[in-house]
């Protein structure tokens, strides 16, 4: 599969058959190079409820017909507005025709602000574990750093980890660097930083700073093959 990264956490993945994408944080992210009008998806897969995370889903899916993969609460809250969604809760996994897709722990909140100020509940947080021909994509959504991150590593062969390190709303780098030797993937690449000035990082550094895996600081844009 081809991964792509696209600011802040939203991350694209293509496989022959199938366009996914995760956490399509688009319009209003000066970060993102992709265009929520235009992009296409089959699939997307959300973490948690907010905004940063949830982002174009609605336009997106809309627009596609696609199937939106989500924490049960954000899955019905979805489903209530007539989308196509499959709900999943942590520690489950299910057999899509794009890949198999897990949910796991997440240290954080999960929350969707409408336009007029009014907060729902979307559930518990999660990250996903992407499994597509073999090769295991870990996107950890927002979380702080927890132990069970070395259950992960230890039951899951992971090629490729997207790591938040902003600090502030999630790990910052010094506990981002800690969970990399936990969940021990091939490839590690930080994300959820420099999109506003709160959660400021040096990605680079993060990046050269990986003692267990490859630190790749990906840029807007960029892809790379598993």
């Amino acid at each position: 599969m081809k991964v792509s990264y696209h600011g802040h956490s939203v991350v694209r993945v293509e496989t022959n058959n199938h366009k996914i994408l995760i956490d399509p944080f688009i319009s209003g992210n000066d970060a993102c190079d992709l265009d929520a009008g235009s992009v296409e998806a089959d699939v997307i897969l959300l973490t948690h409820g907010h905004n940063d995370h949830y982002g174009d889903t609605e336009e997106i899916a809309k627009r596609n017909s696609a199937l939106i993969v989500a924490p049960n609460e954000l899955a019905e809250y979805l489903g209530g507005k007539g989308f196509n969604t499959h709900p999943m809760h942590i520690g489950g996994a299910h057999e899509f025709d794009f890949g198999k897709v897990k949910l796991t722990q997440a240290f954080h909140g999960s929350s969707y602000t409408e336009e007029d100020g009014t907060i729902i509940y979307t559930g518990m947080p999660a990250g996903i574990l992407l499994t597509v021909d073999g090769k295991t994509l870990y996107h950890m959504g927002d979380t702080g750093l927890f132990s069970d991150l070395k259950l992960i590593g230890d039951m899951n062969d992971i090629d490729l980890a997207f790591v938040p390190i902003g600090d502030n709303f999630t790990m910052g780098p010094d506990d981002a660097l800690m969970a990399t030797d936990w969940i021990k993937a091939d490839k590690v690449v930080p994300v959820h930083y420099n999109t506003f000035p709160l959660i400021e990082q040096d990605g680079e550094k993060f990046a050269s700073s990986v003692k267990t895996g490859n630190g790749l600081a990906m840029k807007i844009g960029d892809s790379i093959e598993l």
